[in-house]
């Protein structure tokens, strides 16, 4: 079990791409993230050795759920006009 803490406005645009996406729940969308990531390590090495990898791999998937929050926040104040 991961817990990670999210800004409610974050928890709300994970949960407004899971209706997007027909993810099941967040924890589903958060799940099939972190399977994307971990398919691009290389099977033959042992995690501990790509840990850099894969951190790299968590900032990016960081950075694209902030793109999609801002994206999200974007899309809700231009409809509230």
């Amino acid at each position: 079990m991961i817990s990670v803490r999210l800004s409610e406005e974050e928890y709300a645009a994970l949960r407004h791409l899971c209706s997007l996406t027909g993810a099941r729940s967040v924890s589903d969308l958060t799940r099939d993230a972190v399977h994307t990531v971990l398919r691009g390590v290389n099977r033959e090495d042992s995690l501990g050795n790509n840990l850099e990898e894969f951190r790299a791999g968590m900032k990016n998937l960081e950075r694209k759920v902030e793109q999609l929050e801002a994206k999200i926040t974007m899309i809700k104040s231009e409809g509230n006009q």
